[in-house]
C-alpha cells in the first residue's frame, strides 16, 4: 500500500476522495481571518460563569429520528452553517464525508468555541450530533436550526456542562 493511500485510510489525505466535502470558506457565519485567529480563539474560548457555577462549556448531545436530508451532504453543509450562525459562533473549518452505499454522513464544523459534530445513518432514520461551545455561543439557538431544517419526527438533547470545577 503506497503511503498516500494509508493516510487518506487515516483519513488524513482526503483530497483523493470525491465524496468528502472540505471547506474553509464561510459566507454565512462569522469566520476568524489569519490574523485575527489567535485573538479570536483568546476572546472566543473562555470558561463560562453561569448560575453561580464555572464551567469550560454546554456540551449537547442531539439525537435526531425520521429526520429528513441528513444523506444530503450540500443540504447538512448548509445546516451546519446556520447552525453556527445562529449559535453566534465562529466558524474555522468545516469537513464532511458521505459514506456509500449507505449514503450516511459524518463530519464536523470545527468553532472557536469548539464544534458541532454529525453522524448520520440515513438507512435507519437516525442521525447523532454533538454540540460542544464555551464563551458566550448559545448553542441551545442550534438545536432549533436542527428541528427546523432536518424535520425529525422525534429529537432529544441531553445537556452536560464540561470541565466543572477547574
Amino acid at each position: 500500500m503506497s503511503q498516500a493511500q494509508a493516510l487518506f485510510q487515516l483519513g488524513i489525505d482526503l483530497d483523493e476522495n470525491p465524496s468528502a466535502s472540505k471547506t474553509e470558506e464561510n459566507t454565512t457565519a462569522p469566520q476568524a481571518t489569519p490574523q485575527d485567529l489567535g485573538a479570536a480563539e483568546e476572546r472566543k474560548d473562555f470558561f463560562i460563569e453561569r448560575d453561580g457555577e464555572r464551567y469550560a462549556g454546554t456540551h449537547l448531545i442531539v439525537d435526531l429520528w425520521d429526520a429528513e436530508g441528513t444523506d444530503d451532504l450540500a443540504f447538512v453543509e448548509e445546516t451546519l452553517r446556520d447552525c453556527v450562525t445562529a449559535a453566534e459562533a465562529t466558524l474555522l473549518h468545516i469537513h464532511l464525508h458521505h459514506f456509500t452505499p449507505n449514503d450516511g454522513i459524518s463530519g464536523v464544523a470545527v468553532l472557536a468555541e469548539s464544534h458541532i459534530s454529525i453522524h448520520s445513518w440515513p438507512e435507519s432514520g437516525y442521525a447523532a450530533l454533538d454540540i460542544f461551545m464555551c464563551g458566550d455561543a448559545k448553542p441551545e439557538k442550534a438545536v432549533e436550526v436542527l428541528r427546523e431544517r432536518f424535520k425529525p419526527a422525534r429529537l432529544a438533547v441531553e445537556e452536560h456542562r464540561r470541565g466543572r470545577g477547574v
